[in-house]
């Protein structure tokens, strides 16, 4: 059997996953309001492309994502390429650092989804002191086939899927960066936020598959802890 770091790498049969994703990046350009000819239309996408950080990443690619590695030709390639394009800049996620992005999803449904976000968010809003807050997510499907390491059903829980980020973020970016190397496509993996779920996280963007746009729900923090969440569209 193939393993990664010790951890064995598996088959995956093309599992659907979700992700939550804010529909902020699902919305027109706001200077398409401007727009009144074709002429203008054309400018406008010119400035696009010289300051938007997705298709310059497309264009040239960055310090650690060849251009190569961006999808083209595909239904929302442009939301599969700004997962990798996009990322924090000085802080790292579980299975990626400040120089490239990933697609997370959720195995189990949107649940899942809602509580790894909760705890991100919450985490934000903790350094404020201040939980009021209101935030649209639209749910992304995707499927996902190939090989990937697979940490479910374990004897030990490894250390990067700690779930203080100052043990657990360094020690999956490690594993990460030594699944990418090898070639695979992925890490399948049990969520850390929510006891009941399983995740997904795709490193390379071809990883991705038949992206499909679901529901917009609402999570909105009246002053504590503890999202109202309701779906706002189907």
């Amino acid at each position: 059997m193939t393993t990664v770091h010790g951890f064995p790498v598996v088959l995956l049969p093309g599992p659907r996953g979700v992700r939550l994703v804010s529909t902020a990046r699902l919305r027109d350009p706001v200077l398409n309001a401007l727009i009144d000819t074709e002429e203008e239309r054309r400018a406008i996408e010119e400035i696009e492309g010289f300051s938007s950080v997705r298709l310059t990443s497309e264009r040239r690619g960055t310090t650690s994502i060849g251009a190569g590695e961006f999808v083209r030709g595909v239904p929302h390639a442009a939301f599969i390429n700004a997962a990798f394009a996009y990322f924090r800049p000085r802080e790292l996620n579980r299975f990626n650092g400040p120089e490239r992005g990933a697609w997370y999803a959720s195995l189990t449904g949107t649940a899942t989804c809602v509580a790894e976000i909760v705890w991100h968010v919450e985490r934000e809003l903790a350094r404020i002191d201040r939980f009021e807050t209101r935030i649209e997510y639209a749910e992304l499907f995707a499927s996902f086939a190939g090989e990937f390491v697979d940490l479910r059903n374990l004897d030990d829980r490894p250390a990067c899927l700690h779930p203080d980020t100052a043990v657990g973020y360094p020690a999956g970016n490690a594993l990460a960066g030594a699944v990418r190397r090898q070639g695979v496509n992925g890490i399948v993996y049990p969520s850390v936020r929510d006891p009941a779920g399983t995740n997904l996280v795709a490193l390379f963007p071809h990883a991705v598959q038949s992206v499909a746009q679901g529901a917009v729900l609402e999570l909105r923090w009246e002053g504590r802890p503890g999202p109202v969440v309701r779906r706002v569209s189907e």
